[in-house]
């Protein structure tokens, strides 16, 4: 029998709506489950089951008034840097003060206005400018596939909860890969939506919010509500109508390129290689036109990028009195001052390389529907490291697949592959074109189903 705390937003939702569920059971499953494998995972922050069971216990009186909200007693987490009233935001580092937030950031007020039952928040590393779960303030966070693993990052908790099932429902953020380099290496759903899609506060460049689920119609349900607008985002995209939950979709004609090789950084790994090609060859045999993609993204966009993020994070870094520079994790701290000598011109033309990454993206897929591509080029990496070159001089080998995307406002998605011998997750990432996020969820729709379930991994004994 499936444990409540395995099921799926809409199997919640159709049982409350037929009373064979309640939103208090499933909710004390769900603190159940956290309670076995929060010690080994250390995916939460501000974590608050009391709290959980008060808005349980409200979203049950309304199921049972016949006043139901979109998500009422879905039980899910938010990534640590999105605001929730009356939380610090550390954003992962020791060296920044605590003070409770004001109010929820826009994420957060759709999901607590649909009727979620919010446990907490998820982990990140410092300034979320890691893949990984390592972090100066926080415990470090575990892969719930192989706890010497690391879940990615830098949405670290949000990857580990969903896996390990702390409820249906979670929302990360992701300006690289942050959303779907975690998903992919622990085997979800994670969707990084168009640019603007799921208004944010505070906005900046690439950086969105966006679901991390076990489903994709799951994934679907959470944007129906992270989509409508909030005038904080001077950024968002106008509301449009979209019909979230239609999903299915038809792949017979459709084109789609193949991109197996990034141009740089790490080399794909061959069983990684081996999954997405088998993942192409059952979109072709379904009827879609299936063609190989040259690199279109290069060294020198990835540099220039990395000087940009290096140097605004030390400008910010350096800004700190020295006792709260030292609380800084090494790493980050190696790796932002790399950005101290830089001068205006050279930001300058860092910064630029993210319109040429957009100019690359926009081309390379104006033939196609859609791109088919690992999410990341190699398996999950050791817990204990801050990416998987552990190298504050090679910070961004591992995310050549995924950080065009965020320059181009393109749709992109994680979708569980297949597995490693070793049996880590591997990550197929389909992106679309600018603004066609329905799109992407149906094609992510239509692989899950060539795919069949995922059996999730089992509660392990010991570390």
């Amino acid at each position: 029998m499936t444990d409540l705390a395995d099921l799926s937003a809409a199997e919640l939702l159709a049982a409350y709506k037929a009373r064979s569920l309640s939103p208090v059971e499933v909710t004390e499953a769900v603190i159940a489950r956290i309670a076995a494998w929060e010690p080994k995972l250390d995916a939460l922050y501000a974590y608050d089951p009391d709290g959980a069971l008060a808005q349980a216990k409200a979203s049950e009186a309304r199921w049972l008034k016949g006043e139901a909200l979109p998500l009422d007693g879905v039980p899910g987490t938010i990534k640590e840097n999105i605001r929730t009233k009356g939380v610090p935001v550390p954003m992962g580092t020791a060296a920044n003060e605590l003070s409770p937030a004001a109010n929820d950031a826009p994420p957060a007020a759709r999901l607590r206005e649909a009727g979620t039952v919010i446990l907490g928040k998820t982990t990140m590393p410092d300034y979320g400018m890691l893949s990984s779960g390592l972090s100066s303030f926080h415990r470090l966070a575990r892969n719930p596939w192989d706890l010497s693993k690391n879940p990615g990052g830098s949405s670290a908790g949000a990857g580990s909860a969903a896996a390990a099932g702390y409820g249906p429902l979670h929302v990360g953020t992701d300006i690289g890969g942050s959303i779907r380099l975690p998903a992919g290496w622990c085997g979800l759903v994670g969707l990084k939506p168009s640019f603007g899609r799921v208004p944010i506060d505070p906005s900046y460049y690439g950086r969105v919010a966006g679901p991390m689920t076990r489903t994709v119609m799951d994934t679907a349900l959470m944007m129906r509500e992270l989509s409508k607008p909030d005038a904080r985002d001077g950024m968002s995209l106008p509301p449009q109508e979209i019909d979230w939950l239609s999903l299915d979709g038809d792949v017979k004609g459709l084109r789609l390129g193949l991109q197996l090789d990034a141009g740089f950084g790490l080399a794909v790994e061959p069983e990684t290689k081996a999954a997405i090609e088998a993942a192409a060859k059952a979109f072709a045999d379904a009827g879609a036109i299936v063609e190989p993609v040259a690199p279109h993204i290069t060294r020198a966009m990835l540099d220039g990028l990395d000087a940009f993020w290096r140097h605004r994070s030390w400008s910010d870094i350096a800004a700190l009195p020295a006792e709260r520079q030292a609380k800084v994790l090494p790493y980050i701290f190696a790796w932002a001052r790399g950005g101290e000598g830089l001068s205006g011109g050279q930001v300058y033309r860092g910064m630029s390389q993210m319109l040429a990454m957009r100019d690359a993206s926009l081309k390379a897929i104006q033939p196609y529907d859609f791109i088919l591509s690992p999410v990341s080029p190699v398996a999950s990496f050791a817990a204990e490291w801050a990416s998987p070159t552990n190298d504050p001089a090679k910070p961004l080998e591992h995310i050549s697949f995924t950080v065009a995307a965020n320059m181009s406002d393109q749709p992109s998605i994680s979708v569980h592959a297949g597995l490693t011998t070793g049996g880590l997750p591997i990550g197929l990432q389909i992106t679309g074109k600018r603004f066609d996020d329905l799109g992407v969820l149906r094609m992510a729709r239509a692989w899950e189903a060539m795919r069949g379930p995922v059996t999730w991994p089992s509660l392990p004994q010991s570390r």
